[in-house]
């Protein structure tokens, strides 16, 4: 039975082979919390295998290590406090989000970075948990899940301040930058995570030219969801949440981008995901 929160989905005509890895899904999100284990079901019909929770606060990456632990296998996460959350980052919380950081199931620290788009935390604060958080990866030897919008030269400078952070490799989450931010990022070894942004004609269509400069053992996709619905997704769930079964369209539209097949396209970003966070 489906309702209006039910997607219209059929796995035949969208399922990808081999699998694609959602490297960013905010599983632990309430939107989720009526019908968690069916979006599960459907991102694995969709061909979508393995899934990243991100944490993004105290509670939320509490939450993602808790929900790993009912799928392994299927589910990591990470742990981190999301510039928005960064005046939660006491001296307790960090020793913590180390704490779980430890765990086998916890594939990176993060998501971390700063935002000054939003401005939810001051600009000092967000700043110094950015680098708390890159010491606690450097010190586990953890990738790191970054986060930036309308901060790039702090945050090029925060990482350039923390080499030994990047020694385990950052992925430039949600990317939706422009061609010198890209060109940073990766002469920096970045890794770049391509979001649904990418469909959204009116503020995303400055991405598709630059997805050929990205190399393929640097592009991982993501579907960020339940934020960032692709745009140009027909027809569109009536709740408007987007989730991992739609990561195909996402792949598809990178794929043509690149002028790659979707099963190249899928082939790369799953062994990028796998090994940067160690699956």
């Amino acid at each position: 039975m489906t309702n209006a929160n039910t997607p219209h989905f059929s796995p035949g005509a969208t399922a990808v082979s081999p699998a694609l890895v959602d490297i960013g899904i905010n599983l632990t999100h309430d939107s989720y919390d009526s019908d968690r284990d069916a979006v599960m079901a459907r991102a694995a019909a969709a061909g979508v295998v393995q899934m990243v929770v991100t944490g993004a606060s105290a509670e939320g990456s509490r939450k993602a290590v808790a929900l790993t632990h009912a799928h392994p296998g299927v589910l990591y996460a990470t742990t981190g406090v999301h510039p928005h959350h960064a005046t939660e980052l006491t001296s307790e919380l960090a020793h913590e989000l180390e704490g779980l950081a430890h765990r086998s199931e916890v594939v990176a620290v993060g998501e971390c970075g700063l935002d000054y788009f939003r401005d939810f935390s001051p600009r000092d604060v967000q700043r110094d948990a950015f680098a708390r958080q890159l010491e606690i990866a450097a010190r586990l030897g953890k990738p790191v899940f970054l986060h930036q919008r309308d901060a790039h030269e702090d945050f090029v400078a925060i990482l350039r301040e923390h080499p030994k952070a990047l020694a385990a490799g950052g992925v430039a989450h949600c990317f939706t930058g422009q061609a010198n931010e890209l060109d940073d990022y990766l002469r920096m070894g970045l890794y770049i995570g391509i979001t649904g942004w990418i469909c959204d004609e009116r503020r995303g269509a400055h991405l598709l030219p630059l997805m050929s400069r990205i190399p393929a053992d640097k592009l991982m996709i993501e579907t960020d969801g339940p934020y960032l619905l692709p745009r140009d997704l027909k027809p569109k769930p009536a709740s408007r949440r987007n989730e991992p079964a739609y990561l195909p369209h996402v792949a598809a539209t990178v794929a043509r981008a690149r002028g790659e097949s979707l099963e190249q396209l899928a082939a790369s970003t799953t062994a990028t995901a796998r090994r940067f966070f160690r699956f």
